[in-house]
């Protein structure tokens, strides 16, 4: 069974609002079914799984639709956490990016791909010139992107 992040602290960390057992799963590598329990502390966030305990930084996690947008301060707790990344210095881990891809590929409608897409171009500093344009060739690809495309198209023929 999948626990809700718990909160363990009186103090709640900025960027605990961004905290998703999805993201955890990724960045940690294992399947979202091994992560048992997840507990939010004041600096950290505490990840129990099957043959896994372990501590997460807030700043490793990315951005989510189900909460409020990202703020400037959020933004210098990334930075910050990333600067201290040797292969892509003051950028995202590579995680993120896989990260969104998948909630690209797996929105359910055409509304929820372009806030998830809006949601990376407010953090476009954060990629490589390459990994956003990969993202933007998965966004611009979407089936609901394609079919709103096509339904416009269809619409200018014939009015």
């Amino acid at each position: 069974m999948i626990s809700s992040p718990q909160l363990k602290a009186n103090f709640s960390h900025p960027l605990s609002r961004f905290v998703s057992v999805e993201a955890l799963a990724l960045f940690l590598d294992i399947p979202v079914e091994a992560i048992y329990h997840v507990s939010c502390w004041r600096y950290v966030i505490h990840v129990v799984g099957e043959g896994i305990s372990t501590f997460v930084s807030y700043a490793d996690l990315p951005p989510i639709l189900e909460v409020n947008v990202p703020e400037r301060r959020d933004f210098s707790y990334w930075r910050k956490r990333w600067r201290k990344n040797k292969i892509n210095r003051g950028k995202a881990p590579e995680f993120w990016q896989e990260f969104y891809l998948r909630k690209c590929q797996t929105a359910q409608s055409i509304l929820e791909v372009e806030a998830w897409y809006k949601l990376i171009m407010s953090i476009a500093f954060a990629f490589t010139p390459n990994t956003l344009e990969t993202l933007q060739q998965v966004y611009k690809k979407s089936p609901y992107i394609l079919d709103a495309a096509a339904f416009l198209l269809l619409d200018e023929t014939y009015n």
